[in-house]
């Protein structure tokens, strides 16, 4: 058993370096990504599907629900798509011209830390994400729309999410439109459109144990070809749902040196009427941070978020939300289940992201 298990460590390792090895020689040549652009109109529901033109694409679920006997749960699933500019002139199945990565995490402050686990593979032989429509699939992992419901299955060693998402919001385009600036030079952007306010019904699975679930999610759907400018090393990120039905998202995107070079923002009002904020009007000030004992990376997990002329007060629900997913895409990061708190009362719950401070981020 030890033999196989060093085996299949060897080889898992192998796939990863090559994978690496691929992106990394492609992103050497000279490959022609679409580009995000201004004035482009998002049509619902084909653009929840993919837009394997474009280099990175990731579609990302956050929601904190409630099992049957009362126990309080955060979860998050998340699928990317990168397309490697590897051989795009053949017609082999073998061609790596786009690799699936997915993660996949539950939060319950009882057991102190992440539970999570994560994927990657090449797509084709059933790996696939759909044009036209959300369909998305990864070694048994899928995440799939039809008549306007989402749903969620993932099955890992440590827990199992079988779920049920269905919007109340018509979907929210953000930034200008669905274009989302992340820096002063309008190349690096995004298109990007959320779904706040999503029931959320279904099971899950942990420790052996299942139980029925009811909460609320949120849904986002970021594809880019320049995420990040030169200067930046991550980002923070919010997105939450208030117990008024409202909404608000929020993100800032860092320097090296810890300062803000870009930030934007969205308040959505209980009836979904969303309002862009400008860079000017978003502001994040840690108020507590955390250093984890693997990485040796310091985390702001407590924030004051600052939204036009409101401000929130993120609580994490446990500090240790840190997951490493090198195994995928070789990024470490901070995603939390978090409270939000005025007047010393919680208002809403979300998750807030936190990118960049294990290492620089690079795409």
């Amino acid at each position: 058993m030890r033999l196989i298990y060093y085996v299949v460590v060897t080889v898992a390792a192998m796939v990863l370096t090559m994978t690496h090895a691929l992106l990394s020689l492609a992103s050497a040549e000279e490959i022609r990504y679409a580009e995000v652009v201004p004035n482009q109109k998002l049509i619902f529901p084909q653009d929840h599907g993919a837009h394997p033109d474009f280099r990175t694409e990731w579609w990302y679920i956050t929601g904190h629900v409630e099992t049957s006997s009362g126990t309080p749960l955060g979860f998050q699933v998340t699928f990317f798509r990168s397309r490697t500019g590897v051989g795009e002139d053949s017609k082999s199945k073998f061609a790596p011209q786009q690799i699936l990565f997915a993660h996949a995490a539950i939060a319950d402050a009882r057991h102190g830390k992440l539970r999570h686990d994560e994927k990657i593979a090449r797509a084709g032989f059933g790996n696939h994400a759909k044009v036209g429509m959300m369909d998305i699939a990864l070694n048994k992992w899928t995440m799939q729309m039809r008549e306007n419901i989402i749903s969620a299955r993932i099955s890992s060693k440590d827990f199992s999410l079988d779920l049920a998402l269905t919007p109340t919001q018509t979907p929210i385009a953000q930034g200008e439109n669905g274009y989302s600036q992340k820096s002063s030079n309008p190349q690096h952007a995004s298109y990007y459109a959320s779904l706040a306010q999503v029931k959320v019904s279904g099971k899950i699975i942990v420790d052996g144990k299942e139980e029925t679930v009811t909460g609320k999610a949120w849904f986002d759907h970021e594809w880019s070809s320049q995420y990040l400018a030169a200067e930046a090393a991550g980002w923070d990120w919010l997105g939450a749902n208030l117990d008024d039905g409202g909404a608000v998202m929020a993100f800032r995107m860092r320097g090296v040196g810890g300062q803000t070079i870009w930030a934007g923002g969205t308040r959505v009002t209980a009836d979904g009427r969303a309002t862009k904020m400008s860079p000017q009007q978003i502001t994040f000030t840690p108020i507590e941070t955390w250093r984890s004992p693997r990485t040796g990376a310091t985390y702001p997990v407590a924030m004051r978020v600052d939204v036009a002329s409101e401000s929130f007060e993120l609580k994490p629900w446990m500090n240790d939300q840190e997951l490493d997913s090198s195994r995928s895409t070789g990024i470490t990061y901070w995603e939390g289940a978090t409270d939000l708190i005025q007047n010393k009362k919680r208002v809403g719950r979300g998750y807030l992201e936190l990118t960049g401070y294990a290492k620089k981020i690079r795409f």
